[in-house]
């Protein structure tokens, strides 16, 4: 079964037929004055045209050659105003449907004949018929295609536009396939930051508290244990409303460095040592700058709780145009047991800065494991 286009096509073609035909029959048949013989010769010369105006869509050359000989046989016979109007459908839709190359070569035949027609009637002494004569030509067998030529670069443009279009299309609908990963890992990194920090501590103090045999240390981890249980759950519990509410919002709780001496006491509180310097002057950051420091700070702290000795040293340096942040702690050679962890922690951090266009580095150095950042850190947006 045909194609719906190749379908609407031949009904396109049948129809010029049809049509042509029909006009013809009005022209030559009916309207025209002459004998009989030779009104149907000019009939049978204008339905070879409608024949050839039904075929130059599909093939152009073929439609071409058979319209001109029909019309070079009218003109001989006749001529008839029926096989002329036709013919010149048939040039039109040479221009916007043959070969690119066709619609030239017809352009400069008919431009050849044009000067062939004027110049002829000027050596007979005709200048009057000559600008006539010469003006009918130009209209029949160069306007047409002209005409053609120029719906056809519409066309042309109009598809290509299509094609941008469709293209750019393609490209949004990549860019939010992408955006929708890179929300999943920014709200996955999120949630690890908020939850597993606090469930590492409760873990570390959870294993200390079913060792501990004096009801003092146990009831101390205990403390520690709820604080850092209900901290978490709060910080869930936002980061979840935050979400619901505005899903342009970064998820999480709006925290940034203002939280790092409150965070420093809650780590104190597990027995670990965190000394806090802070260098150069401290000014507004922007907020994705804000949020990924304290992060950064956390889970390095958290870190230090988990698999470094009694003390840990934060150092967080303001410069002009950045943010250096510098977490040292000794790896103790008895260290408390630690809860297992998947190394999702460092690849969190590095991501982070990564994202903003920061550097991160960490690994052992003299004895001490060492967290280095450094953030962009300009104006901060308003």
């Amino acid at each position: 079964m045909p194609e719906p286009a190749t379908r609407r096509g031949l009904q396109r073609d049948l129809l010029i037929v049809a049509l042509s035909i029909g006009g013809a029959a009005v022209l030559t048949l009916g309207a025209y004055d002459g004998p009989p013989e030779l009104r149907w010769r000019l009939f049978a010369g204008a339905v070879v045209a409608a024949v050839a105006a039904g075929l130059v869509r599909t093939r152009p050359v073929t439609g071409v050659l058979l319209g001109s000989a029909a019309l070079l046989t009218d003109q001989v016979i006749g001529p008839s105003l029926a096989t002329v109007l036709i013919y010149t459908q048939v040039l039109y839709d040479a221009g916007v449907h043959g070969p690119r190359r066709l619609p030239r070569v017809l352009l400069w035949a008919g431009a050849m004949l044009t000067v062939a027609v004027t110049v002829l009637h000027l050596a007979d002494g005709r200048a009057q018929d000559a600008a006539v004569n010469g003006v009918l030509v130009a209209l029949i067998l160069i306007v047409p295609v002209t005409t053609g030529m120029s719906v056809r670069e519409w066309r042309d443009r109009s598809a290509a536009d299509r094609r941008h279009a469709e293209q750019v299309a393609r490209l949004a609908a990549l860019d939010d396939r992408q955006a929708v990963a890179a929300e999943r890992t920014r709200m996955a990194r999120e949630l690890h930051d908020v939850v597993a920090n606090h469930l590492s501590v409760v873990a570390i103090h959870s294993t200390g508290a079913l060792a501990a045999t004096d009801p003092a240390v146990r009831e101390k981890a205990l403390t520690v244990i709820r604080e850092h249980a209900v901290r978490g759950l709060a910080e869930l519990r936002e980061s979840i409303r935050v979400l619901r509410l505005d899903e342009t919002a970064l998820p999480g709780i709006e925290v940034g460095l203002d939280e790092v001496p409150a965070l420093a006491d809650r780590i104190r509180q597990t027995g670990l040592d965190v000394r806090v310097t802070t260098t150069g002057v401290r000014r507004p950051l922007p907020i994705a700058v804000d949020m990924a420091a304290y992060r950064i700070v956390q889970e390095s702290l958290t870190n230090a709780v988990k698999h470094g000795g009694d003390a840990v040293t934060l150092e967080i340096a303001y410069g002009p145009d950045d943010l250096s942040l510098t977490v040292s702690n000794p790896v103790g050679a008895n260290p408390a047991q630690p809860a297992d962890g998947s190394g999702s922690g460092l690849i969190g951090m590095r991501e982070r800065a990564s994202l903003l266009g920061g550097t991160f580095d960490a690994g052992a150095v003299d004895g001490d494991f060492r967290v280095r950042v450094g953030l962009p850190a300009g104006e901060a947006s308003a």
